[in-house]
């Protein structure tokens, strides 16, 4: 034997080959509602020898995964959506039942997946998903798990939230933590962790978590930190609602308040079997107690212990008063644990005890009944056959009774607890062993305390709306949310009518109207993405994804509640097909890794720029940037709206577009780096100015120039209705109208108040739409490995101008509203050889325009637009365009980025 090691040295040993995790971040863009999130795990084996790494990472239970991809050294593994077979080898394991794991959150579940890294390798891990938030207490909550098994170097939670209906109300809590053992909390729980930064205005808020190393440790040593949880509201109107449309698709959330609350008929179902002993039940009693004092007047209430006996407190609903609820709180504080489980008998009798009252007192249409049912088993006593206790339960129900029921502990038959409630207008819930049994039913119980409408139809014209998501609904509770999803039939309609009936406490309400749906913003479209409609993952419509998410859901609860076998497989087809159409990982389908494949020149960037923006591709294409000087980093801009021609990009050459006479204008302009141009000078009328910063850059070889010059940035000041500034470089945005916001240009995002929006698409442009009536469009140009006559720069276009006034001005303003026409119009240039060889020398015809009363020699020319990906036939003004603009280069210098003065036209101002 050889000499032994110390046990000190054995432990330094396995501390030195623990694979490292370099970096964990988590990336969520919530856009109405609907969240994309990316969680981007790095890890490094330090050891001499190949080692087993597990990758895990706790999910909302109600998300779906779209996408997995592992990179192990210079491999890649991507993981693909397919039919869920009934066996499969591949190394990627989710484990989808729930939280039966002793490190699976309350309603959460966890995916895994391992592998072998090669010694002192890399390993990379990026996992998407998408869920659409509920609202719950008028909050809809998002929560991303913090748990990377370990202390991180770099650790990051980093979530966008657009809603264009206005944030109401937005709080970051402290982390939740409560079953991992050996998890702390951070020196003031009161608030968000720390290190937490959140930017917000009217429409948008950024919050970011980045705790260093040091706090981490202070939170928890074993890098279990728990869940990061943001809870926030959006304004809404007192009307019908707020649809929202992209691209044919829409949704409509449906959440009214202020309304009088409807008369609960309630008997609360409690388990009183053995099992129940000690905590369980001394925490349920004393639960109930809360609950009880919480019913209004004109409640009505009974309450039933059940074992192997039903123990009724009286055979009739009790009307509440404080007698009344004193005498409850005793029945239910002698309750004792005792004997099996009759969980059939109780539901049948409290049933009975529902439908009687009502019979007997006709106010079904204005009352709602409910039973709140609580247990910790299997049933034992009476009917033990779950699918005869179901069908009992929905025959005598009839769907007049709404059942809510919530399970304790790991015993629990939870599949039938949730078809109970899934086949009779409730929900279910499920608490742990060791979680307070009580404040879990005290806070379930607030959910459904204050019913406003019951028996819900919202109804959309069958020529203007298909394939809509559910549309009938029980019951709405105040603070919850109904929302539909579907397709329009025509996407240039203007209106879609709507239709709401239900019952509130004091009549029958119908609400119609005409909802204003159009025309789309066209500039939310720009993203720069050229894949498919429909194509899942990456599809820039988030809507489109919402409505699939919502029928795929409701497809599946379908199927769980149905008994008939042909119908169940119908309903599965159709949950599968979906599913695979757009990318989702769910009991029909499942996820297999494809690969290895060599690792391409910037995948591994790609994939960090997180799928969690959105709009953009999930996981960014696997194909690298070339390798000669000069290629632009992404890929080239293909306009999705029409964009006007006038524009000025590029060294700067300028367009300008007359549609009247068919005719483009174009012109260069060849300044010195520094200089500020004027491009739009509206400051008196439409409140609007548009400047341009020069950037100087050397000539390319052999080239007739001595300097090239481009724009590095565009300035932006709006003055009506209220002022703001924003500052565009091919880097970032800077967007100050009160409070200041900076946005990355390498992510995409929109945002927007006081009618001014910005829409970021990562990388490739930035539009900005004014009043709705003023759309410009920036250019981002940007070169993986310039070549030294390059730099990164911007492009301006103008696509839409219908805001600005006839005074408008500047080097393009001043041609917005005027028209041009050739006095000398030459030959067609196709009609001749000679005109032909002339434009492969780059010349062509010359000919004289008239425009604002100036005579201007101009040649024919082409010149390329958006990015190089258009060509245009122009007539070319020579000379820095000296007889085509008003003026002279110096009239249209701006003394600072935001000058709004203008020494021709009607803007002399240069107040800021």
């Amino acid at each position: 034997d050889g000499p032994r090691v110390p046990r000190q040295v054995r432990l330094l040993q396995r501390l030195k080959t623990k694979p490292l995790m370099t970096e964990f971040s988590v990336k969520s863009t919530i856009i109405s509602r609907y969240a994309f999130t990316t969680v981007s795990c790095r890890m490094l084996n330090r050891a001499s020898e190949d080692q087993d790494i597990e990758f895990q990472m706790q999910i909302p239970a109600a998300a779906f995964i779209t996408n997995f991809t592992m990179l192990i050294g210079d491999k890649v593994y991507q993981g693909e959506i397919t039919e869920r077979a009934k066996k499969s080898g591949d190394r990627v394991k989710e484990k989808r039942n729930k939280t039966t794991e002793e490190n699976g959150e309350k309603g959460t579940e966890i995916f895994r997946a391992s592998a072998v890294i090669p010694s002192k390798d890399k390993a990379a891990f990026f996992l998407s998903y998408e869920e659409l938030l509920q609202r719950r207490l008028g909050k809809y909550e998002h929560s991303i798990s913090v748990r990377p098994q370990q202390l991180s170097g770099r650790l990051s939670v980093d979530v966008n939230i657009l809603e264009s209906a206005g944030i109401a109300s937005l709080e970051v809590l402290p982390l939740h933590n409560s079953r991992q053992r050996g998890s702390g909390r951070g020196e003031d729980d009161s608030g968000p962790p720390p290190s937490t930064v959140i930017n917000q205005n009217e429409t948008f808020a950024n919050i970011i978590f980045k705790p260093s190393v040091v706090q981490q440790a202070k939170i928890a040593q074993n890098g279990v930190l728990g869940d990061f949880i943001i809870r926030y509201d959006v304004n809404r109107e007192q009307s019908i609602g707020d649809i929202q449309v992209l691209n044919g698709y829409f949704v409509h959330y449906f959440a009214p308040k202020d309304l009088p609350p409807l008369p609960k008929n309630v008997v609360f179902v409690l388990d009183s079997s053995a099992s129940m002993v000690g905590t369980k039940l001394r925490q349920t009693k004393d639960a109930l107690f809360t609950i009880l004092h919480d019913l209004r007047p004109q409640d009505r209430f009974s309450i039933i212990g059940f074992s192997n006996r039903i123990k009724v407190w009286k055979d009739h609903l009790i009307s509440v008063t404080p007698d009344s609820i004193r005498d409850g709180k005793v029945y239910i504080h002698h309750m004792s644990p005792t004997g099996g489980t009759d969980i059939n008998g109780a539901l049948q009798r409290a049933i009975r005890l529902l439908n009687k009252y009502v019979a007997h007192n006709d106010i079904g249409d204005r009352s709602v009944s409910l039973i709140i049912f609580l247990t910790d088993g299997k049933p034992t006593v009476g009917e033990t056959h779950t699918l005869k206790i179901l069908n009992n339960t929905r025959e005598a129900a009839r769907g007049q009774v709404c059942i809510f029921t919530i399970g304790i502990g790991n015993d629990v038959d939870f599949r039938l607890l949730e078809k109970l409630s899934l086949e009779n207008c409730g929900l279910t819930r499920r608490v742990h062993e060791e979680e307070d049994a009580g404040s879990q039913l005290i806070g379930f119980y607030d959910e459904i305390r204050t019913p406003l409408l019951s028996d819900i139809r919202i109804d959309y014209p069958p020529s203007s709306v298909v394939q809509a998501t559910k549309t009938l609904f029980p019951n709405y509770f105040n603070g919850s949310e109904i929302i539909i999803a579907g397709k329009l039939v025509d996407r240039k309609l203007d209106h879609l009518h709507v239709e709401v009936t239900a019952s509130n406490s004091k009549k029958f309400v119908i609400l119609k109207t005409d909802v204003p749906v159009g025309p789309q913003k066209a500039g939310k479209d720009v993203t720069g993405s050229s894949r498919p409609e429909g194509d899942g993952e990456g599809d820039p419509n988030h809507i489109e994804r919402l409505w699939s998410y919502l029928t795929t859901k409701q497809l599946l609860s379908s199927w769980l509640q149905s008994d008939d076998e042909p119908e169940k497989e119908r309903l599965r087809q159709r949950a599968q097909d979906l599913a695979l159409s757009y990318r989702f990982l769910t009991p029909f389908t499942s996820m297999k890794l494809r690969g290895p494949v060599p690792r391409k020149d910037g995948l591994e960037e790609a994939h960090g720029m997180s799928a969690a923006m959105g709009p953009e591709p999930v996981v960014q294409s696997v194909r690298g940037a070339g390798t000669q000087p000069g290629p632009l980093l992404e890929k080239p801009y293909q306009p999705r709206i029409k964009i006007s021609k006038t524009s000025v990009d590029g060294d700067p050459h300028f367009v300008v577009d007359f549609p009247l006479s068919k005719l483009t204008v174009c012109f260069n302009i060849d300044g010195q780096p520094g200089d500020i141009l004027r491009l739009v000078s509206d400051h008196m009328d439409s409140g609007v100015t548009v400047n341009g910063e020069l950037i100087g850059a050397p000539a390319p070889p052999n080239g007739h120039k001595k300097q090239r010059t481009y724009f590095r940035t565009i300035t932006i000041l709006v003055n009506k209705p209220e002022r703001s500034y924003l500052e565009i470089t091919p880097s970032r945005v800077i967007l100050d109208g009160g409070d200041r916001l900076v946005l990355p240009c390498n992510q995409s995002v929109v945002v927007g108040s006081r009618g001014l929006e910005v829409s970021v698409s990562a990388n490739a442009n930035v539009t900005v739409t004014i009043q709705g009536s003023i759309a410009f469009v920036i250019l981002i140009h940007l070169y993986k490995k310039p070549a030294p006559f390059q730099r990164h720069h911007l492009g301006f276009y103008i696509a839409n101008s219908e805001g600005l006034s006839s005074n408008c001005h500047g080097l393009l303003g001043q041609f917005l509203n005027q028209d041009a026409r050739l006095t000398e119009d030459p030959a067609g240039p196709s009609q001749s050889p000679t005109h032909l060889l002339l434009l492969q020398a780059g010349e062509g015809p010359e000919a004289v325009l008239k425009v604002k009363g100036h005579q201007v020699p101009v040649v024919w020319k082409q010149r390329k637009i958006y990015n190089g990906e258009e060509q245009i036939d122009c007539w070319f003004a020579r000379n820095n365009a000296a007889k085509l603009i008003d003026g002279e280069y110096k009239d249209y210098l701006a003394s600072h980025p935001f000058d709004t003065g203008m020494t021709l036209g009607r803007g002399t101002s240069r107040e800021l």
